[in-house]
């Protein structure tokens, strides 16, 4: 018997991982990828979409991942050329000062931009500093957040995506026919600048001049890839050459930005997000965890750009491939707002969890988290979850190599914890506590989101609460039933918000659109206010594990104004203690007529 196989018709599904010769979508070998830029292939494929838009079936299009296109922005002026301009949103990650092509042919993102913001608005600064001191403390890990991003993507780049790597070096060796250079060190080369790239892609013309944004931003990875690999500097300067068209090799500019949104994807997302755990809800996608909050000022500027250039652009709190869903994060936030609460929590947590096993530090950071922030949540859901987690996380098991023993370990471990009195209990009365917090919390993030500029989108089963983590927990059956049998007299707090909310939307749209106007409130450093067109108020607060003071007030636009959703109505210079007496946040409505509780006509 040979000692080695010889390679069949088939092979092993590891082979691909070094020579796949076809594009695919990220890592997954069954999505090969098509050559959409050609009218042929883009013709083919969009037959039956082109064909529901004009049937009035859909009234716009969600486009996934456009970073991954050879040509993103001539397939969007393709796209609406052919569905007669319709409304089309990207799923295009914006990193923090990133701005969407001014050029593309789209009304703007799918959103992930929005939920940060928002999200960051509920996180406060001053847990910054214990919470990076309790996370050090536990784990030992001093490490930045982009010390860790460049570590995960070094380690995507060997392990995952390696026959991506190696197409781009053998189109790179082919354009630099006849210079001094080595395969070993273009590759040591490309995979530093990818690295080292901060964003998902610079979009570079295949032949012709870069714009200042990508050069910008081809610059600034070069400089980061020879600071870490000096004995580099000249490879690293013929990689930036190739990118930037200065050497003619059209298919390695295109595949280079088609590489720059898998790296960033699996090495970040998919890897880091799993790792930098001091307060795992600024792990979303589209985030920045080393990014500790988000002040009002800087919300209300970028709202504002945001009603002049993408008006009508999406915004989300949860999709079906966020990390955590909206509630979860909106519970998880609050852990900035009392450091020292849970510090207190984990730690004695820790030492009566010490009989169901032993787990390294970071995973059992993300354990508390999890359960908290997830609660209440069976074994099954959350052992599903942390394996999930933990394989995503490439540190001790991973889906490519799994290591048992240690699957079977955390597993045990959570479980036993679910299966301890003692310390469910304390988990319950833990989350107990947060409970007004949480709900004041997850309703103003839900107010923002669903008035703030944008199209609002609610994300399915979100109308209630929603516990959901990461896929494919976020994606399982929603009981629209009850939904549907709440709408008329709804109890529930979130889903009287949201129907009063998408009501109003509906009956007044011009209030929300295109040539609608947004103004920052003053409401003090507790709460968020804004005003649409001058006939919307928006009061929510930001800090609700706070007691309301008499300072604590908000002065609302001249008129007479009605909340939507209670009916009470309001004027002049409001305590925010009374505005949130009977509801935690504040929708209003100007100019309203013979308004009743819980339905308001303008």
């Amino acid at each position: 018997m040979p000692l080695w196989p010889r390679r069949s018709a088939t092979c092993s599904w590891r082979v691909a991982v070094e020579e796949l010769n076809v594009r695919r979508f990220f890592d997954v070998t069954t999505l090969a990828g098509l050559r959409v830029e050609d009218p042929a292939v883009f013709d083919a494929t969009h037959v039956m979409v082109l064909l529901q838009l004009r049937d009035g079936e859909v009234d716009g299009l969600r486009i996934d991942h456009p970073d991954g296109l050879a040509d993103p922005g001539g397939y969007l002026d393709r796209l609406a050329v052919a569905s007669g301009g319709a409304y089309v949103v990207v799923e295009k990650i914006l990193e923090p000062g990133e701005q969407l092509p001014v050029t593309w042919a789209c009304a703007g993102t799918t959103g992930y931009d929005a939920l940060n913001l928002v999200l960051g608005l509920f996180v406060d600064p001053a847990g910054e500093q214990p919470l990076t001191d309790l996370w050090q403390s536990l784990t030992g890990d001093r490490s930045s957040f982009a010390e860790v991003v460049a570590r995960t993507k070094r380690q995507v780049l060997s392990e995952v995506l390696p026959a991506e790597v190696n197409r781009l070096v053998d189109v790179a060796l082919r354009a630099c026919g006849g210079l001094d250079v080595t395969r070993r060190g273009l590759r040591e080369a490309l995979v530093e600048v990818l690295a080292s790239f901060a964003v998902y892609r610079a979009y570079l013309p295949p032949t012709g001049p870069a714009d200042d944004v990508a050069r910008a931003q081809i610059a600034k990875a070069v400089a980061a890839a020879k600071a870490t690999l000096p004995s580099r500097a000249r490879e690293i300067d013929l990689v930036a050459a190739l990118a930037l068209a200065e050497l003619p090799a059209p298919e390695f500019v295109t595949r280079f930005q088609q590489t720059c949104g898998p790296v960033m994807a699996k090495g970040v997302e998919d890897t880091a997000f799993y790792r930098y755990l001091r307060l795992s809800a600024l792990c979303e996608v589209g985030g920045d965890p080393s990014v500790f909050g988000t002040s009002l000022e800087h919300f209300h500027q970028v709202c504002a750009a945001t009603q002049a250039r993408w008006p009508l652009t999406m915004t989300t709190l949860t999709t079906h491939d966020t990390k955590r869903s909206e509630d979860v994060r909106a519970r998880l936030v609050l852990l900035s707002q009392l450091p020292a609460a849970w510090g207190e929590a984990v730690t004695r947590w820790a030492a009566l969890a010490a009989r169901h096993g032993k787990l390294d530090a970071a995973t059992e950071q993300l354990v508390w988290q999890s359960l908290v922030g997830a609660w209440p949540i069976t074994p099954d859901r959350a052992a599903a979850y942390l394996e999930k987690a933990t394989r995503e996380a490439k540190a001790h098991t991973s889906w490519v190599d799994p290591v048992p023993a240690y699957d079977g370990a955390v597993a045990g471990f959570v479980r036993g914890v679910l299966a301890d009195e003692a310390l469910t209990g304390e988990l319950a009365a833990f989350v107990t506590q947060l409970e007004p917090a949480w709900q004041a919390t997850a309703l103003a993030q839900k107010l923002v989101q669903l008035t703030m500029p944008g199209v609002a989108d609610v994300y399915q089963g979100t109308e209630l609460w929603d516990l959901s983590l990461v896929d494919p927990d976020n994606r399982r059956p929603v009981d629209y039933a009850a939904r549907a049998a709440e709408l008329d007299a709804p109890t529930h707090p979130k889903l009287r918000l949201v129907r009063a909310a998408l009501r109003l939307r509906r009956e007044h749209p011009s209030w929300f659109g295109a040539d609608a106007t947004y103004n920052g409130l003053d409401a003090g450093p507790g709460a968020v206010a804004f005003c649409r067109a001058g006939r919307v108020v928006t009061v929510a607060p930001i800090r609700s594990t706070s007691a309301w003071s008499d300072a604590d007030a908000v002065t609302l636009p001249p008129g007479n104004w009605a909340d939507a959703v209670t009916g009470a109505e309001r004027s002049g210079r409001v305590r925010l203690a009374d505005l949130f007496e009977a509801f935690p946040v504040a929708l209003l409505i100007a100019g309203v007529a013979g308004a009743q509780s819980g339905r308001v006509e303008a």
